[in-house]
Formats: C-alpha cells, structure tokens, sequence
C-alpha cells in the first residue's frame, strides 16, 4: 500500500453501506480513480462538504495496488462549483463531462485529463446562459483530443488529402473523421458535414469561441454522441450525454414555428 497526495476533482458520488461514500475523482497523477470515503455519511465526518459535486481540491489516498478501489483517507477542498446547479443546462453539460471522463479516463492517464477537466468546467460555469451549450461541446472534444482521438477534420481522414475549407464533406465515424469525394465513394454510411459546421467543430478543438444557435448544437451533440460511441464506447449508454441532447432536442422543438 502506497500514500498518494494529489490534486482531485469530484466526477461522481454515492452512497456505499450505511456509513460510507464511493467517490470517483479524476486526479493530476493518477487519472481516473475509484475510492472510498469510509464514514463520510456520519453528521459529524472529516469530509464535510469537501466531497461536493465538482469540488476540487488535494486528495489523500492510500492506494492498492491490487484493487479497483483505494480508500480516500483526506480531501482538502480549494474549489467548489456552485455556480454549475444554477441551470439545468450547465449541470447537466458538467454532468457530460464527468460521466465523459469517467468512462475513458483511466488510471495510467496523464495529468492533461484533470487539467482539460479542471478548465471545462471552470468554463462552463462562467458560461452566459445562451452560450453555455457550444461552450461545453467545444470542451468535450477537446476532453476526446486529450486522450488522442481527434477526429480528421482537414485530411482526409482514410487516404490523408487536404480538405478544401470551404468543402461539405461526409464525417464518417468509423474512419475516424472527414472523408474525400473519392474516399467517399468507397465507404457506406457517414453524416453529411456542412463546411460551416465542419469550420466550427475545428475551431472548438483549436481553442476558439465558435457560437452555434440551437439546431446545429442539436447536430453537434448527436455527432458527438455517435462518435464516443464508435470508437469509445463500450456497448453501455452515455446516460448524460444523452439526457443533454435529448434536452436539446426539446429545446428546438418548443422554438419551431408552428405549421
């Protein structure tokens, strides 16, 4: 059994025996990790409100190295997120991202995973309301660039040719991206992809502010969604992400025009 000190953050928790807590965090050393918090349901425990949602901070851990589960013995909280239960739409987009990195965040990962985490929500909190949905799916493909499965957006992503700019191409999620007229012909299946939206989706993985009303979020989001579960998927719903599209898919439908 070895002793870790490590900065944390709070992706899930829930209740484990009677007076005991299952906390998953995502850490700078140690990417995902499993642990327990034994006695944090006691009115009277040395956690207190440390282990809130999204609340990040040192974690102490004594890890085993044979085991899923390490045993969390200190967490010292230096950052909650209050401001992430303001709206339905910023939890449920910080929601995405922590079931997001808990599904494909693993414990050999580089501090860049907690690093990109830390920033997404930092950002989705700071979000304005009707920015806070292209905020947090810029940064969950920024969360897949970190563990190195960006997709080919200016190369084709079967034979590598350069894509025009201004180019509607069909992103194919098995290939791994943006198809070529020619490659194109030779594969079944795929999303069109206009050159406004394929323009966007490489500016949020740049870096960059790209505003996008609520029906191309919408496309986004289903895009997204079918590329996590092609190459990361392991046959189990990504539950929050789907409630956030489908709570996008709502929104559009109560602004449509009546016919």
């Amino acid at each position: 059994m070895s002793q870790l000190a490590t900065p944390a953050l709070v992706l899930h928790t829930f209740d484990y025996r009677e007076t005991s807590r299952i906390v998953r965090l995502v850490t700078r050393e140690h990417g995902v990790l499993s642990v327990v918090a034994r006695g944090a349901r006691r009115p009277k425990n040395k956690f207190g409100a440390a282990l809130d949602l999204f609340a990040s901070g040192i974690a102490q851990v004594s890890m085993h190295g044979s085991r899923d589960l390490h045993a969390l013995t200190g967490f010292d909280a230096n950052r909650s997120r209050p401001e992430l239960a303001q709206s339905l739409d910023k939890f449920g987009a910080a929601s995405a991202v922590a079931e997001f990195c808990m599904r494909f965040g693993q414990e050999s990962e580089t501090g860049h995973l907690y690093e990109t985490a830390i920033a997404a929500l930092d950002a989705i909190g700071a979000a304005g309301k009707d920015d806070v949905p292209a905020v947090s799916v810029a940064w969950v493909w920024r969360l897949i660039a970190e563990l190195g499965f960006a997709p080919a957006l200016e190369l084709c992503a079967s034979c590598h040719a350069v894509l025009p700019p201004d180019a509607e191409v069909i992103f194919h999620h098995r290939a791994g991206g943006a198809l070529c007229a020619t490659c194109t012909t030779q594969a079944r299946g795929g999303r069109r992809l206009p050159a406004a939206a394929r323009a966007t989706l490489i500016g949020w993985m740049a870096g960059a502010n790209m505003p996008a009303d609520a029906r191309a979020i919408r496309s986004h989001l289903r895009l997204l969604r079918e590329f996590l579960e092609e190459h990361l998927g392991d046959g189990r719903p990504l539950r929050a992400l789907i409630a956030w599209e489908e709570r996008q898919q709502s929104r559009v439908a109560v602004s449509a025009p009546d016919t």
